[in-house]
């Protein structure tokens, strides 16, 4: 039985500084101060307590440039409560901003299904990986192709390609509290600090992992330099950042074919749920 194609919602959250600012839920509640102008009666509409929705309100008028809400005078529940003008102008650009927010999430949808990609599963796959966040700038994501067990340490072999594999080594320990099996999908993650630069040296060298590729872009920096290798394909990347001396020392020039060489023990895993 098919079963029926996926459609991505969201709901979207403005964060500041300072924290959430406004999000679906606080709309809703401003809104309905807009049409109750009572604090009360658009708790029960949202529906929040009394005081989580004064809360909220207060929240929002302490991060507000310009406040949102106006309280009169009255008993604990009495008084009255209006929005301002700013108040007003923030929701309509809120729900603007999240009309083209799902009109993307459609489109999204829809390149997701023209690709093959229509299973609930195959959506929470890639949420799961694209809502990670590290420091290490380079990502990558596959199923586990080998694994090879030590007294101490386990080296486990990530498939990002068919023709493509790094390889990590982590403790024994570790690799059970990851449950990490064959088959299993995991993300890797490398620092780009920890990435060595070749240029036409074949000489063998004890990193386990070499991946050769053409550079794409080079971003000089007052110290450093980054630099970005495509991988066969075109699919994959991975980025460097070695010295300016030493970019100008190997003659690195967007075109040039490199080669990026890592320890397995600079690969960090995280296994995906």
């Amino acid at each position: 039985m098919t079963s029926p194609a996926t459609q991505l919602t969201g709901k979207l959250l403005i964060d500041t500084a300072m924290g959430s600012f406004l999000g679906d839920k606080r709309i809703r509640l401003l809104e309905a101060i807009d049409k109750s102008g009572s604090i009360s009666q658009a708790a029960k509409a949202v529906p929040l307590s009394y005081k989580a929705a004064w809360d909220a309100v207060d929240d929002m008028n302490n991060v507000a440039p310009e406040p949102l809400v106006l309280r009169s005078a009255g008993g604990k529940h009495g008084g009255g409560t209006t929005l301002t003008s700013f108040a007003r102008r923030l929701i309509a650009f809120y729900r603007a901003l999240e009309k083209e927010s799902q009109l993307a999430l459609e489109k999204l949808t829809s390149n997701l299904h023209m690709g093959g990609v229509s299973d609930v599963n195959d959506f929470r796959q890639i949420l799961r990986r694209m809502s990670m966040k590290t420091s290490a700038r380079n990502q990558f994501a596959g199923p586990i192709v080998a694994i090879k067990e030590g007294v101490v340490d386990t080296e486990v072999s990530v498939e990002l390609a068919p023709t493509l594999a790094l390889t990590a080594i982590v403790t024994r320990e570790s690799a059970e509290n990851m449950n990490l099996s064959m088959g299993r999908d995991v993300l890797a993650f490398v620092k780009a600090s920890s990435i060595l630069l070749l240029v036409g040296d074949k000489s063998p060298i004890s990193a386990r992992n070499r991946f050769t590729g053409t550079i794409a872009a080079i971003h000089q920096g007052p110290v450093n330099a980054e630099v970005t290798l495509s991988m066969p394909g075109g699919r994959h990347v991975i980025t460097a950042v070695i010295t300016d001396d030493s970019a100008r020392r190997l003659g690195l020039a967007e075109g040039l074919e490199a080669t990026a060489v890592f320890k397995a023990s600079s690969v960090f895993l995280a296994a995906v749920e």
